[in-house]
């Protein structure tokens, strides 16, 4: 069986909010699956940590969320980015930015 790759602590946030803004409204299934896709396989988003961090986002006022028809024809609730959520994809992107340069600077050859 092939161990699955973790997603790395704090980027959930990022990677929603991301997916949004790239792709628009989505419902949570969408954003798992285009997370997964886009990824290329590597990134899986349970569904454990997705829901309960899109209702974090919600009340944090990053996202609004409406109720609609998905293309199946069920009810889902489909989740937007806000102005306040634009914001904090800007501050997420740069954190994880100086994250990345210093464990690359930590993992580059002497």
């Amino acid at each position: 069986m092939e161990a699955r790759t973790e997603i790395p602590p704090g980027t959930l946030y990022m990677l929603i909010l991301k997916t949004l803004m790239r792709v628009g409204p989505m419902h949570g299934y969408g954003i798992a699956q285009h997370i997964q896709r886009i990824s290329e396989d590597i990134l899986h988003v349970e569904e454990g940590s997705l829901y309960p961090a899109l209702q974090r986002m919600l009340i944090k006022g990053w996202l609004v969320g409406e109720w609609k028809q998905s293309e199946n024809n069920r009810r889902a609730r489909f989740y937007r980015l806000t102005p306040a959520g634009r914001k904090q994809l800007a501050a997420e992107m740069a954190e994880f930015e100086k994250v990345m340069g210093a464990i690359t600077r930590v993992i580059q050859p002497a």
